[in-house]
């Protein structure tokens, strides 16, 4: 997986935001804009060709002030 199809699909709005993926952003406090420009300026640490439904990766960035940020 390619971090630029990743981020094509963001700025397409091609995703796909589960009730998890929002639950986990609101405990964690964290904006959609900020995890959004975390996966910008990320790298993909782990790759999961398997799993199901989709393939997923693991990203590493950080929120406008440089907080840490993994997002699936």
């Amino acid at each position: 997986m390619k971090i630029d199809n990743i981020i094509e699909a963001i700025r397409n709005k091609r995703i796909r935001i589960t009730d998890h993926a929002d639950e986990e952003a609101e405990n964690d406090e964290l904006t959609f804009d900020e995890i959004y420009f975390s996966v910008f300026n990320g790298v993909i640490i782990e790759d999961y060709p398997d799993d199901k439904p989709y393939p997923s990766c693991l990203i590493y960035g950080e929120t406008f002030s440089g907080e840490p940020v993994h997002s699936v």
